[in-house]
């Protein structure tokens, strides 16, 4: 269509893949699964701004994508959120160890290594860093909704105050 610049977009794709992500979980089944209950969360909350703000702006179909994904997301966080709490029922000590060192790290997201090779050496910014600031900017994600995952979490898994 001539709006997106597709080669920038599959070379964002390929070192996307080839970087990876680091979520701090160190090969750690309890770390991993109190990140993804963070995560999918978030991507949960992400989707379904973006689907409202499609919306609000004439975009149906992509409204209803992103809907879909949100909905996807959110099947997801159920299934991790019930497994952190199982584990949180058998081992409470140290999912709550594993819970404590999450929050001490933050969690990142997964595209936090996007790169597409020219961002960087244009704006002194990492591509991330401005996805994330457009992402706030637009209510998409902001760190309101950090918090609110915390607040869910701690609730629904019975993390004392």
């Amino acid at each position: 269509s001539g709006r997106v610049d597709m080669k920038s977009i599959e070379v964002t794709i390929q070192n996307l893949i080839g970087s990876g992500m680091n979520p701090k979980t160190e090969n750690n089944p309890y770390l991993a699964f109190i990140y993804t209950s963070f995560q999918e969360r978030a991507t949960k909350i992400s989707h379904g701004n973006t689907s409202l703000q499609a919306q609000k702006h004439g975009d149906e179909v992509l409204a209803k994508i992103c809907a879909v994904i949100a909905g996807d997301e959110a099947r997801h966080e159920a299934a991790y959120t019930k497994i952190s709490e199982e584990i949180f029922k058998r081992d409470p000590d140290g999912m709550m160890m594993a819970y404590a060192d999450m929050m001490r790290k933050q969690i990142v997201m997964p595209a936090h290594l996007m790169d597409d090779n020219v961002h960087e050496s244009r704006s002194n910014k990492k591509l991330f860093e401005d996805f994330e600031s457009v992402a706030t900017s637009t209510g998409t994600y902001t760190a309101k909704d950090y918090i609110s995952i915390m607040e869910h979490l701690n609730s629904r898994w019975e993390i004392p105050r």
